[in-house]
């Protein structure tokens, strides 16, 4: 079963690029004491995920953080160097925190990871978007198999 409203999220570590490379960041430092929007792509680089997805969340952080948002991050199930190099390349700053999730623990411990080896890409995560209020999920957005709706900024912004 996947994770729903009203769930903690689980303690696992992710990665992020810092000044000195690699760091790990785990769910605890990321939403404890904090209200956070994080959104999930089933791969960097990939084309609804480049043109649509990220670009979104880079493009409308302004107002989602005025809606009592501390942070936007965006996770896949992706090496930190490749997360590190896709978000420079959409130009996001430090507006979306890039989030590695290289084993896909945790869409695997959210019970939202894809198997996506029909299209040769393994396992990966599916696409949604969560708010999660200092460790407890407030919604959660799931996108059917294709769709891209629900986790959109957009969305995401007009249901918080």
């Amino acid at each position: 079963m996947s994770i729903q409203k009203g769930d903690k999220v689980p303690s696992t570590t992710f990665m992020t690029m810092g000044e000195d490379g690699p760091a790990p960041v785990s769910t605890d430092d990321l939403f404890t004491g904090k209200r956070v929007a994080l959104f999930a792509v089933p791969g960097a680089f990939t084309p609804t995920c480049s043109a649509k997805h990220l670009p979104g969340f880079c493009e409308h952080a302004g107002a989602i953080k005025a809606k009592g948002v501390d942070t936007i991050a965006c996770t896949s199930v992706n090496d930190v160097f490749v997360m590190d190099a896709w978000g420079k390349s959409q130009e996001c700053g430090a507006a979306v925190e890039m989030l590695a999730d290289g084993n896909g623990v945790f869409a695997k411990a959210i019970g939202l990871e894809l198997d996506a080896s029909g299209f040769g890409m393994g396992s990966r995560s599916q696409r949604y978007a969560m708010i999660v209020n200092d460790g407890t999920v407030e919604n959660v957005f799931v996108e059917e198999g294709g769709e891209f709706k629900v986790s959109s900024a957009e969305y995401v912004l007009d249901n918080l």
